[in-house]
Formats: C-alpha cells, sequence, structure tokens
C-alpha cells in the first residue's frame, strides 16, 4: 500500500504541439504549473524541475498521462527512461471530477490538474502504469498497423462503390459476367484499358466517353494500389505478431488481422490476474444492478469495444458453415436453453476468453480440450 503522503502529483493535459503540468502535494495544494513543448529539450527541463521541487520536500513523485500512446508517446517514454513512476489517467475519470465542481470550467491547465487529483482521490495503487516492455512496444505497433489498415480497408470500400456504379453504366450488367471478382487484379487491369464495353459505345453513350474512360481508369488505378498497401500492411502485421511469440492465429476462426487486433488491445497478459478480468476489460462481463433481495446482471457497453469486436468476429465465424463444431453445439444449446441468438454468442465470446486468455498466458498454439472449455 503507497501511502499519498509521500508523493507529490504531476498531472499532465497533453495536446499535439504543447503539454500543461500542474504539480499538486498530497492535499491538492498546488506547487508549480506551467505549459511546455513536446520536444526533447522541455522534457528535460520538466524533469528536472520537478525532482528539483520533490527533493525540496523530501518526497517522491508520480506523473500523470491521459494520453501515453498518441501525442503523450515521447514525453511518456522519455519519462519511463529516466525512471520515473508514471501512471496512466483514463479521460473518463478526469471529466467525471471536473463535472462535480460547482464551476466546471475546462482550460489546459485546469485540466492538469484534475489528472493531478484524480491520482490523488484514486489512489496510486488502483491506477495502470506505464511502462516499456517488448509486448507493449509490439502492441503499439500493431495498433498503428491495424488502424492503417481499417483506413485502408475503408477507402477500398468507397472506391469500390464508386467504381461499381461507373461500370454498371458503361458495361451494364456485363461486367459481372465478365469477371467472377469484378475487382480482382486481373479485372482491374482490363477495365483500365476498356473502361466501356464496345456494345454501349456501338448504340451510343449519353455522356462524354473520354470523361467516363478516364473515371473508371482512376478509381481503377486506385483501387489496384490499395490492394497492394493492405497486402503490404498485412505482410508488416504477420512480421510483427511473429515477434510476440504467441500462437493466437491457431484458434479456429482467428485469422491473421483478428490476431493482430486482439494482441494490440490486450498488450501484455500478465495485467490481468485471470481470465475474469480479461472477460471485464473487453467488456464480456455482466454489469450487476442489484438492491436489497433483487439481484440482477445487465449488458455492459463499456470496456475495450475493439478487443469485444475481436471476440465477435472469432465467435460469429466458428458458428459458421465451416466453424467450430464443438462451438455450434455450445451455441446451440444456449439458444435451445431459452437464450436469444444474441446472448448465446455472448456467452460463447466468454468462453472464448478463458481459451484466448490461456492461449496467450503460456505462449501455446490451440491444443486443449475444448469441449471440457466450452461445458
Amino acid at each position: 500500500m503507497v501511502h499519498p503522503a509521500n508523493f507529490i502529483y504531476a498531472g499532465m493535459d497533453i495536446h499535439r504541439e504543447t503539454h500543461s503540468v500542474c504539480v499538486l502535494d498530497c492535499f491538492g495544494q498546488p506547487l508549480w504549473e506551467n505549459t511546455i513543448n513536446n520536444e526533447q529539450k522541455d522534457f528535460v527541463k520538466l524533469h528536472q524541475k520537478v525532482e528539483k521541487i520533490a527533493k525540496g520536500k523530501n518526497l517522491n513523485v508520480v506523473f500523470g498521462l491521459e494520453d501515453t500512446s498518441g501525442s503523450g508517446l515521447l514525453l511518456a517514454h522519455y519519462l519511463a527512461k529516466q525512471g520515473c513512476y508514471i501512471k496512466t489517467i483514463n479521460p473518463v475519470l478526469a471529466d467525471r471530477l471536473r463535472r462535480k465542481t460547482t464551476h466546471p470550467e475546462k482550460s489546459d491547465t485546469l485540466d492538469a490538474k484534475g489528472v493531478a487529483k484524480v491520482l490523488i482521490r484514486e489512489g496510486i495503487d488502483t491506477l495502470p502504469d506505464y511502462k516499456i516492455s517488448q509486448s507493449s512496444q509490439l502492441a503499439k505497433e500493431l495498433r498503428e498497423l491495424n488502424n492503417d489498415r481499417n483506413y485502408l480497408v475503408s477507402e477500398q470500400t468507397r472506391i469500390k462503390n464508386q467504381l461499381h456504379a461507373l461500370l454498371s453504366l458503361t458495361y451494364g450488367k456485363e461486367y459481372k459476367v465478365l469477371f467472377k471478382n469484378p475487382f480482382s487484379q486481373k479485372a482491374l487491369r482490363y477495365f483500365i484499358e476498356n473502361p466501356l464495353s464496345k456494345q454501349i459505345i456501338k448504340n451510343g453513350f449519353p455522356y462524354s466517353i473520354e470523361v467516363a474512360g478516364n473515371r473508371i481508369r482512376r478509381k481503377a488505378n486506385r483501387l489496384f494500389a490499395l490492394i497492394s498497401e493492405i497486402k503490404e500492411v498485412e505482410k508488416e502485421q504477420a512480421d510483427v505478431v511473429a515477434k510476440t511469440d504467441q500462437q493466437i492465429e491457431t484458434l479456429p476462426g482467428c485469422g491473421l488481422v483478428t490476431a493482430a487486433a486482439v494482441l494490440a488491445e490486450v498488450k501484455d497478459i500478465n495485467r490481468f490476474d485471470s481470465s475474469a478480468a480479461l472477460a471485464k476489460y473487453a467488456g464480456l462481463s455482466p454489469r450487476q444492478k442489484s438492491s436489497g433481495k433483487s439481484f440482477h446482471h445487465q449488458k455492459t457497453y463499456s470496456g475495450n469495444r475493439r478487443l469485444n469486436a475481436a471476440f465477435h468476429r472469432i465467435a460469429l465465424s466458428q458458428i459458421g458453415r465451416r466453424g467450430s463444431d464443438t462451438a455450434k453445439e455450445y451455441y446451440l444449446r444456449k439458444v435451445s436453453e431459452g437464450k436469444t441468438k444474441k446472448q448465446a454468442i455472448t456467452c460463447l465470446k466468454r468462453k472464448l476468453c478463458d481459451i484466448v486468455y490461456l492461449m496467450l498466458k503460456k505462449q501455446e498454439a490451440y491444443n486443449y480440450p475444448s469441449k471440457k472449455l466450452l461445458t
């Protein structure tokens, strides 16, 4: 148990170009406030100033940062290299504290002060540490790659829809007959060379042939480039997943993209004492809502939604046509017990969380007795 009187609390409000800092004592009295640039030289001055304040009072320092992976990554990395005690603060906690004040005003300095107060009120022991480890670094790389891929896939879908509308205009239903997949690389090369069908040109095209052809070529070329970029990102994802020494891809229904999502959001499996803790983090545990002699549980929409979505994809894949017989049997049994299909999938996701926890904890491939786990 860490005694709060042994520390001073440095709250940081993180922005892209500047960071605001507010240092408080254990009673919430301000000791120093300032704004620094998001640069190495200012990080050095910040560290020296806060350490000087702490030594003057014969106390230790704990830093609180809301953002340790985006704009605050450089600062968090520097402080961690210096051996500083760093806590990651959920923005919800600081916002909740600010809203409870009589006059809930907002500024960078007040936000930094709110982060420092969260450190005091919540207690250092209850807040997650920020540490530099191989697993956390690989998780950060995977999350960035996942974001890149998601953006590229969204753009690919948008371009496909636009190209589909153009081809319907210049080819009619013929373009679907020419190729089984009209957006394959072979098909795209063909449409780049032949943007309009000969029959359409012969019958008379109501718009400028040159303009329509150029539009199709641009869309096809962009789609061709997007497909190549997505493959390149997926190759990088595979390389980073291999570095984790995890074998999550051996789980039925869990491909490379889903495995990368799970590893990126879980980060370090040692953060979780049990599979129940991982399930709560993923939003797979029901929320208790009881009063007196009435005991109820309701579905929660909190937790890490990206991790929840990854488990959802695995569950849907396992009950699909080419899925797992054991998972299908479990799913149908839950439906026969009176649960809705959505509730049955939630139950399956919770069981899959137990399996994933064991696989990550032991760094083993999927070789567990499924029927025992899914009972």
